[in-house]
Parts: structure tokens; C-alpha cells; sequence
């Protein structure tokens, strides 16, 4: 069964209030993704598994620990750009791959047009970062792609969800923890998430006057 994590936390609500609203600046909106993004990270990050590490203080040897896994992280392009600095942050010694997805606005379905996947050794756990995870098209096909390469442990953080989304990922990858901030009402006939906040990837570079 999928394990789906809503983050509940008091900055993650103050956050995601702000990313709704539709007078938000680019710049402000930016921010604020990278600031859910890192509370989200926080979370999905805690199943990570570690190993023994001994330093030197300036008052004494103190046993600690390290991260002992390959940790990828694959953004969806466009908008899963706005989620990876705050993962570099966190685990600095990620590997960053990439997907191309848009979504054919006829037929709703996802088209790849970019990967950047290797052919051979996979990470041990790929973190796959999207905004927005709405009819899960996109996800299940970065999930696809991610499997084929080799990967045995998937976890897709997304700001927020549609229940058709997690239905869809749920379906198709049970495996894969998701974590999201919210999981909103529904989606509507054009396949946007109600309420949401828009479209993310427009929203973070600035590309269109819609909110």
C-alpha cells in the first residue's frame, strides 16, 4: 500500500496560505516553494539510512553518523526545479537527474521529452520532486522511468495533491511514499487541481499572467 504523508506542521499551513493566494509575486512565490520544499524534505528524509561516522571537537572525540545511501533526486521539469535547491541544502552530496514531462493539454496525458537517466548504477533512493501532483500522469511516468533504471526505493514529494493523483500512484506504484503539504478538494474538467494555486511552473519563473 502507498503511504501517503500530508506534512502537518504550523509553518507548512502559514506557507501554503501564502503560495495560494493569487497576489503573490514570483519572487515571493519562489520563496515559498523552497521553503515547504525543505519541510517536506525534512519528513521524507527521515527513513534515510545512515552509518558511524567519528569526529574530532575542539573539547573531544564525539561518535556520530553520515549518510550511507545514494540519494537521487529527479525534478520534473519544468516546475520540480523550484523544489531541488532545498534538497542540495539538506543532502548536499545528492545526485540531481532530470525529466522532461509536459502534459498534452488535449488529451491530459504525460509526453517525455527530456531524460537524463543513466543507463546503469542506480541511486538507492530517488527523491522525485513535482509541485503539483494532479491526474499523476507525470509522477507514474518519472516512477516508470525511474523503476527501469533500477531504483528500489521511490519517494515523490509534491506541495499538494488531487485525491485522483494519489489514487493513480497508489495504483500503479504502492511502493512509493508520497509526501504532499495538502491534499485538495479535486480536480476540475480542464484537469487543474481545486483549489491548488495555479499553475506552479508558471508561477515560479514567471511566465504568464494567470494566477
Amino acid at each position: 500500500m502507498t503511504q501517503v504523508t500530508v506534512v502537518d506542521h504550523p509553518l507548512v499551513h502559514c506557507h501554503l496560505t501564502t503560495l495560494r493566494e493569487s497576489t503573490t509575486t514570483p519572487a515571493e512565490f519562489r520563496q515559498l516553494v523552497r521553503r515547504l520544499a525543505m519541510l517536506l524534505i525534512c519528513e521524507a528524509t527521515q527513513t534515510l539510512g545512515v552509518e558511524p561516522r567519528q569526529v574530532r571537537s575542539p573539547l573531544g572525540v564525539v561518535e556520530g553518523c553520515q549518510v550511507a545511501e545514494r540519494v537521487g533526486v529527479v525534478p520534473i521539469l519544468r516546475a520540480g526545479l523550484g523544489m531541488v535547491e532545498p534538497v542540495l541544502e539538506l543532502v548536499p552530496d545528492a545526485e540531481v537527474w532530470h525529466l522532461g514531462l509536459y502534459r498534452d493539454e488535449t488529451t491530459a496525458q504525460p509526453v517525455e521529452y527530456y531524460s537524463k537517466l543513466p543507463d546503469a548504477s542506480p541511486v538507492d533512493v530517488a527523491l522525485v520532486l513535482d509541485p503539483m501532483l494532479a491526474t499523476g500522469g507525470s509522477a507514474t511516468a518519472a516512477l516508470k522511468s525511474i523503476t527501469a533504471w533500477g531504483v528500489r526505493r521511490t519517494q515523490l514529494i509534491s506541495v499538494i495533491a488531487a485525491p485522483e493523483g494519489i489514487e493513480e500512484v497508489t495504483r500503479c506504484f504502492p511502493e512509493t511514499a508520497i509526501y504532499v503539504a495538502a491534499i485538495d478538494r479535486e480536480l476540475n474538467q480542464q484537469k487543474f487541481i481545486v483549489p491548488g494555486l495555479g499553475d506552479a511552473g508558471d508561477r515560479i519563473f514567471n511566465t504568464s499572467s494567470a494566477s
